[in-house]
């Protein structure tokens, strides 16, 4: 017969805050990947859900991070995912963007992408997808193939599930 100890009582409600915890982010990183299917861009749909965390206006960031998809401004550059991750670290570490304030940012974002290589081999967007988007006849094959509905979403929920765990939003 199992006994139900202080300590086993302690443990079976961490293991139930843990599990609590697990679901909020998969719900927030739902919410992204639900804003990038309704038409939001990988940086839009990045920031776009954790509006309210900072009381962040969201038309005021769709128009921010408008030009950030499609790995800035569909060059193929740096993954919008990323670039929207950036602004999040932002908001998240710092108040006045001064000198001390950067640096954690940039430590942090350092971070945010050593984790987003470490799933995803790359931050650049090309060769995520497989496909030169900076082209007519990059986007024509990334579209044919499904790439922005398979590969995008999938970024967009590995950066949020990064921002998750390396900001402790929950």
């Amino acid at each position: 017969m199992l006994t139900h100890t202080p300590q086993r009582k302690g443990q079976a409600a961490k293991l139930r805050l843990t599990v609590a915890l697990e679901q909020e982010m998969a719900d927030r990183a739902d919410k992204a990947v639900e804003l990038f299917d309704d038409g939001c861009n990988c940086a839009q749909a990045v920031i776009g859900y954790c509006c309210n965390e900072f009381a962040l206006d969201r038309t005021l960031a769709m128009r921010l991070a408008s030009g950030f998809g499609g790995g800035m401004a569909m060059m193929g550059l740096t993954c919008g995912a990323v670039t929207g991750g950036f602004m999040v670290i932002g908001l998240a570490a710092t108040a006045t963007g001064d000198r001390p304030e950067r640096r954690q940012a940039h430590k942090l974002a350092r971070q945010f992408v050593q984790r987003f290589q470490a799933i995803n081999g790359t931050i650049v967007c090309k060769d995520l997808l497989g496909a030169d988007i900076s082209t007519d006849e990059g986007q024509g094959q990334a579209a044919e193939k499904g790439l922005f509905r398979s590969v995008c979403p999938k970024v967009v929920r590995d950066a949020v599930e990064i921002l998750e765990d390396l900001l402790q939003f929950t």
